[in-house]
């Protein structure tokens, strides 16, 4: 059972002890602090929330306790309900909020749950913020509204169809390409919210579409990371209804994997590239992506003429380097797409409407369109951590190992040699390090995350 309180928010598993796990004791602690610190920023008479949740068995358990706290605090709250990670983002400026909390763990089991915070551009708050949240988290002293200054509630049921609204209305999403080809496609879902949003999308498209696991129930059929291993069903799914492709997403659907039609993995990294190929054909510029992403964005990037730059792992990270290269395409490799011309958040819903339109522009099948690209191969893998392990020290000692190689470090450590690259962080969402690799072939990458496993062991 854990507890992470970070600058990016606050996750943890139901139940326990409080200041163990996340209990009601630290949501109501957690949601206060975010109220009080959101308070600091303006100075006005009335303040507005956006809240949102994925379809966890927790959710609404957890939204209850944060809208009243908030509520407490004289703070309005508009609460979607279930909702998307990119619906809520959309939302916060569209309905001229101050700010936005979604109720999730992402890629994480049930058992966990998740604030994330949003600022009054509907983006996540940015480290220094972050660290300000936590400053009043640990003071553990608010101020409540007395009686006749509780804040309202209210509840918005369109958030959804308007985030749809707002793609379809996107020039560079083509409906009309889109129809006319009359795409079949698969849906996984995990039985969370994309089981909502996407089938309402993909009938506006007009997309023939079938669904396993898109019955938002929180009862996750398979560990809700969309990686290879997990994904079987979904994979066979495509080849039974001889579908186009596959479409999966996390619970709170921010991070787009596809399937091709032969049943086959498209790449997790691969969703990124493809549409930045797509975004760069149409509107040049530069991209941007986190260390861990594949280098095949950068070589897509310079195809074009456009420089390519590499930002520290985190959302915000890549937002920010973005907006100081005026990107119009970015994200993560982990299937995260930033279009800014929606806003400024990792979006499945925007891809998928995206790879369409660019899949329909081809008039490929979709293991044509991947094997276009460079052939890179990623192996993602972990270590588990215990409290006696000083992270800084084992990565100063790798550096030391590998001092040779060419080494980044503005995010844990990155290594890179001439035709691979090995990438080892501290991850800020679970007590693990996170170990990425890349190379020319599925196997090599392998052998070089075992090859790194081996040596951080040498060092414990």
């Amino acid at each position: 059972m854990s507890l992470i309180k970070s600058i990016s928010g606050f996750r943890g598993t139901i139940g326990g002890n409080p200041g163990d796990n996340l209990t009601p004791i630290d949501a109501v602690k957690f949601a206060a602090a975010y109220g009080t610190w959101l308070k600091t920023q303006t100075n006005q008479s009335e303040y507005k929330v956006i809240i949102g949740r994925d379809a966890r068995i927790s959710g609404q358990m957890i939204s209850q306790l944060v809208c009243s706290t908030l509520q407490g605090l004289g703070i309005n709250v508009i609460d979607l309900g279930l909702s998307t990670t990119p619906t809520v983002e959309v939302m916060v400026t569209h309905l001229k909020a101050d700010g936005g909390i979604i109720l999730t763990a992402s890629h994480n089991p049930k058992e966990w749950n998740a604030l994330k915070l949003l600022n009054a551009k509907g983006e996540f708050v940015s480290a220094e913020d972050g660290a300000q949240i936590l400053e009043y988290v640990d003071k553990d002293d608010y101020t409540f509204a007395e009686v006749d200054n509780l804040g309202t509630y209210e509840t918005f049921d369109d958030a959804i169809d308007l985030h749809i609204e707002k793609i379809l209305a996107l020039p560079l999403v083509n409906t009309n390409a889109i129809q006319n080809m009359n795409f079949k496609v698969a849906i996984d879902a995990v039985n969370s919210t994309g089981g909502i949003a996407i089938p309402k999308l993909l009938q506006r498209l007009g997309v023939i579409h079938y669904g396993i696991y898109c019955e938002p129930n929180g009862q996750f059929p398979h560990n809700p990371e969309p990686l290879k291993e997990h994904l079987g069903d979904i994979c066979k799914k495509v080849v039974d209804e001889q579908a186009d492709f596959g479409i999966v997403v996390d619970p709170d659907v921010d991070r787009l994997a596809l399937i091709d039609e032969k049943g086959e993995m498209f790449g997790e990294e691969y969703t990124l590239v493809a549409i930045a190929d797509y975004i760069l054909s149409k509107t040049p510029s530069a991209t941007v992506s986190n260390l861990s992403s594949s280098r095949a964005l950068r070589d897509v990037t310079e195809k074009y003429g456009q420089t390519y730059s590499p930002s520290a792992v985190g959302e915000v990270n890549v937002v920010t380097e973005m907006k100081r290269l005026e990107a119009k395409i970015g994200g993560e490799g982990n299937g995260g797409i930033i279009y800014p011309e929606l806003h400024y958040g990792r979006d499945s819903l925007v891809g998928i409407a995206l790879f369409l339109t660019y899949l329909a522009e081809k008039n490929c099948s979709v293991s044509e369109l991947r094997a276009s690209y460079p052939a890179y191969f990623m192996a993602k893998k972990k270590i588990e951590l215990t409290p006696d392990i000083d992270v800084d020290n084992l990565l100063i000692k790798i550096q030391e190992v590998y001092k040779n190689e060419q080494i980044n470090t503005v995010d844990g450590v990155k290594i890179d040699f001439p035709t691979e690259w090995v990438h080892l962080r501290k991850s800020n969402t679970e007590p693990i390090i996170r170990i990425y690799t890349e190379s020319t072939s599925e196997e090599k990458a392998n052998e070089l995350a075992d090859k790194m496993i081996e040596s951080i062991k040498s060092i414990l």
